[in-house]
């Protein structure tokens, strides 16, 4: 199915699916039961909102919230106003979540009341008193909004029953959009173009500092009607969606996805083993795709024997090492038919390769599967030049999911996207002779902690602020429950700069980083050492490192509980 053609935008997916789909469930959350006939006027609904609030075509509008059905109203609304939707990852700390809005000026921010005991609210209160990293970029006119450290930000609505005297809860804000026609709707939405900006979603480089992919309609609908195809995604499927909506998994493989099949959503805020299997047995899941952490938590449950989990027929995973074993346990335990995986990243859409119904486990374990249809994969050898099947070399993908480029940011763009369309992806695979594609190492250095993207650049700079740390290097480190974690190798600072570096600890680092960033990317291990190996170039060699940790296993200098 080719759904850019199909349905052109995704304005014309949700008003097709509200059709088409009318009275079959489209979102489940408890006791709220939604049609995908509700939801399409829901949707219209928020859209109206979005133009009262005086959202143009084009203007970036943010989610910062977990997975729950008004992320999916009020996201799929702003993109039906002709928005560029901007999902902000719920892990991310007030300052982190300033700069992604400040970057890209967001127009307008739904956001969570308070989520695992945070308050999100005051979180984004005290980052923006502060001065906040791209404020300054040009385009866009300031305004007067509510938070005096980002100037772009003219509404900010909470989604819950109360909210700041400055900020309007989400009924307030729905209210104030009565007043537009849905004729109005329904014209804004019908003027969004397949090749118009759909999404920015933000990951960070090797610079450290958050890059936004621009992808479109026509991409987003391509790709994930492909994703859906191969899936073997079905009307009337039941789809929990534990991938969060900020990432790509979530939004495009999780909602976007469901929304093509005609598949009811059923959205989960939070994974924890004791709640899935009893998500599955009660909602009858049959879609469950997700990290290998998940899987292997549901697997190992003490009680799984008591739930009932033959629903379960389709099983997509990906994001880190897949074990033969635990595809045989899905294959077998579960009796599982289909259990894929896959390899895609925000740049291209988040779908590059993947495996196919029928691959034996082998294939499915030990490969991330071939390249989906109309996509060209290649692995570059030493110049540049094709790897033979079997050798290592950097991935490099060409096709129609490949973003437009980095948000306003052309030098960060043409490092990764040469004028043939030839998008290089920073990491090292082999291609065997059948086409499969196995990711073996990292050239950006980036490691995954529970399916989390950490890139240790990005970490280095935070810990490098700390008044007691005069340098730090962090790789990524196996660990049995997350599959990797972080470890800090640092100098700690001497003499001038007002640094107390000989008294800092390592718990005292880890603990002053929890509250500087998102949790996954803390480091698990702080140990501190006289100086960082470099090469002669005077670059870290994280190799050395990373033999260093690997000969001392866990608990070197000293370690923090996750």
């Amino acid at each position: 199915m080719r759904g850019d053609l199909e349905f052109g935008s995704i304005p014309g997916l949700v008003r097709t699916a509200a059709e088409r789909y009318a009275e079959r469930e489209a979102v489940v959350d408890g006791r709220v039961r939604i049609t995908y006939r509700q939801l399409g006027e829901k949707i219209e609904r928020a859209a109206a909102a979005c133009l009262a609030a005086g959202v143009e075509a084009g203007d970036r509008v943010a989610v910062w919230a977990p997975n729950t059905p008004d992320w999916i109203v009020s996201a799929l609304g702003a993109v039906t106003a002709g928005a560029v939707l901007v999902p902000v990852n719920t892990r991310f700390k007030g300052a982190e979540a300033a700069q992604v809005l400040a970057r890209t000026r967001a127009r307008l921010l739904f956001v969570t009341g308070t989520f695992l005991g945070t308050s999100y609210v005051a979180a984004l209160r005290s980052a923006a008193g502060r001065a906040v990293p791209g404020v300054g970029r040009p385009g866009g006119v300031p305004g007067a909004g509510p938070l005096p450290g980002l100037p772009h930000l003219r509404d900010v609505v909470v989604l819950a029953d109360a909210a700041p005297a400055d900020f309007r809860t989400w009924k307030e804000f729905l209210a104030a959009g009565d007043a537009v026609s849905g004729t109005a709707v329904r014209a804004r939405a019908g003027a969004v173009v397949p090749g118009s900006a759909s999404d920015i979603l933000f990951t960070s480089g090797t610079t450290g500092e958050p890059k936004g992919a621009v992808i479109t309609h026509a991409q987003t609908l391509r790709a994930f009607g492909v994703w859906g195809e191969l899936a073997g995604l079905q009307e009337g499927d039941r789809y929990l969606i534990v991938n969060p909506f900020f990432h790509t998994f979530g939004y495009k493989a999780g909602v976007i996805a469901s929304v093509m099949r005609g598949a009811t959503m059923v959205p989960q805020p939070v994974f924890t083993p004791e709640s899935v299997p009893a998500r599955i047995a009660a909602e009858r899941i049959s879609v469950l795709p997700g990290p290998p952490t998940l899987l292997q938590a549901l697997l190992d449950h003490p009680a799984r024997a008591t739930y009932d989990l033959s629903s379960l027929r389709v099983v997509v995973t990906g994001a880190a090492v897949v074990p033969r074993l635990l595809i045989d346990r899905l294959r077998g335990e579960l009796a599982i038919p289909t259990v894929l995986t896959a390899y895609g990243m925000s740049e291209a859409t988040g779908v590059v390769t993947m495996c196919r119904r029928g691959d034996p486990a082998e294939v499915v374990a030990g490969t991330s599967g071939r390249a989906v249809p109309d996509t060209e994969v290649r692995v570059a050898g030493p110049g540049g030049a094709a790897a033979a099947p079997g050798e290592a070399g950097e991935i490099l993908v060409r096709g129609y999911q490949v973003m437009s480029g980095y948000f306003e940011d052309p030098e960060a763009t043409a490092q990764v996207l040469g004028p043939d369309g030839w998008l290089r992806t920073g990491d090292v695979g082999v291609l065997d002779a059948d086409g499969n594609l196995r990711v073996t190492d990292r050239v950006k250095d980036m490691f995954i902690v529970g399916g989390f993207n950490a890139y240790p650049a990005e970490i280095e700079q935070v810990l490098a602020r700390h008044p007691g740390i005069a340098e730090v290097a962090v790789v990524g480190v196996p660990d049995a429950r997350l599959g990797e974690v972080g470890k800090a190798f640092a100098v700690r600072r001497t003499g001038g700069g007002g640094g107390a570096g000989a008294d800092v600890t390592p718990d005292e680092l880890i603990a002053w980083a929890r509250r500087e960033m998102a949790n996954y990317k803390v480091p698990r291990e702080v140990e501190f050492v006289a100086e960082l190996p470099r090469n002669a170039s005077g670059k870290v060699r994280k190799g050395q490192l990373r033999e260093r940790a690997a000969r001392s296993g866990r608990c070197g200098d000293g370690t923090g509980s996750s």
